[in-house]
């Protein structure tokens, strides 16, 4: 990892190898846009919520500057734009402006944005170039790092995508300025999941002051985007398409991801992983793999964050449906990450039906 000047570079992917690219961490970022989409480039799709309506058509204008020819899409806020609809939505403008194999996506927004703009990007002739410009803490170290795209369908979260690198990820810690508490805290999920997973320094480092943790203007939080970023390159770098190692980046997911669909993506991601994380705790305390002081310090660290460590006591048959539907399950086995320790990351496969519903009522309101 090579710090600059103005922003620290975060490298994904190993050199001279397909689907090598960077990720640029630091503030006033959107002016390197017409840089990271490369030589060649002419149309550029411009993908964002309504809420950066201002920020995408600057970004236009920028780009127009610079000789391309941008053409915005505006999609659903949040889960709303991850959706068949929206998809096909997408890729009729793209037909109709006439979108080439050397023409560019770009997805500015939160991690749904940009989960949106790089399927759109992997399925468009079969793959175009695309550039992530993540505006929310949770897109900057877990949705826009690492190449994973894809829509939700009513089946499940996540069930249809692919995997797509993007040219360049420019991760512009100023937008964060703008972002609600609770999108900030939801996002921080994502971090100390890093940091329970591979980087106990993340987890220090937010003990030590959780207030100095969450100052989008302090030192702290962009040392802690720099932690989680480099944990996500070294797990992706290893493990592109989610064959082996990467699965531990799922820590939390699984029920998180349950909780999210029988919520009807009324959680924020990072609400459902924190409770997630501390279901995925007492399930590997309850099979011997998680020491209880270490499901202590889990409980602690999502109850200094304010996030949710417990859940409804009355949706276990929609949850336990949902988590059979889960992408990392093999067959019928139910399959889900659990710490050893701090940066000791094992699989539980096959959890005991009495295991899974105690782990619930340790999770419930």
């Amino acid at each position: 990892m090579s710090t600059g000047t103005t922003a620290t570079t975060v490298p994904v992917g190993r050199d001279g190898e397909p689907g090598r690219y960077d990720v640029l961490i630091g503030s006033g970022l959107l002016g390197l846009l017409p840089q990271a989409l490369g030589g060649g480039v002419r149309r550029v799709f411009l993908v964002h919520p309504r809420a950066l309506r201002s920020t995408a058509h600057d970004l236009r204008d920028a780009l127009q500057e610079h000789g391309f020819r941008p053409l915005t899409a505006e999609v659903p806020d949040a889960e709303g734009a991850k959706t068949v609809e929206v998809l096909a939505g997408c890729w009729g403008e793209l037909g109709r402006a006439g979108f080439t194999r050397s023409d560019a996506i770009v997805g500015l927004g939160g991690g749904a944005v940009t989960d949106l703009a790089g399927f759109v990007a992997a399925t468009w002739l079969r793959g175009v170039p695309v550039v992530q410009v993540p505006t929310t803490l949770l897109g900057m170290v877990d949705a826009a790092v690492g190449g994973k795209t894809g829509i939700n369908t009513a089946e499940g979260k996540n069930l249809v995508g692919a995997f797509h690198p993007p040219r360049a990820v420019l991760c512009d810690l100023a937008a964060l300025r703008t972002l609600p508490s609770a999108d900030l805290r939801a996002g921080m999920a994502e971090v100390v999941k890093a940091g329970f997973i591979a980087d106990e320094a993340i987890l220090d480092l937010f003990e030590a002051d959780p207030a100095a943790a969450l100052d989008v203007d302090g030192p702290q939080l962009r040392e802690l985007v720099e932690r989680s970023v480099a944990v996500k390159a070294r797990v992706v770098t290893d493990d592109l398409r989610e064959a082996g190692l990467r699965e531990i980046l799922n820590f939390g997911h699984t029920f998180g991801h349950a909780v999210e669909q029988v919520e009807h993506f009324g959680w924020r991601h990072g609400e459902a992983v924190a409770v997630g994380m501390v279901y995925a705790a007492e399930l590997g305390r309850l099979a011997g793999r998680t020491p209880p002081e270490l499901v202590a310090r889990v409980r602690s660290v999502v109850g200094h964050l304010g996030l949710p460590s417990t859940y409804r006591g009355d949706r276990w048959p929609a949850l336990l449906a949902a988590m059979g539907r889960d992408k990392k399950n093999r067959g019928d086995t139910v399959r889900f990450v659990v710490l050893d320790g701090v940066g000791r990351v094992s699989r539980l496969e096959g959890p005991t039906p009495e295991q899974l519903e105690e782990a619930y009522t340790l999770v419930t309101l």
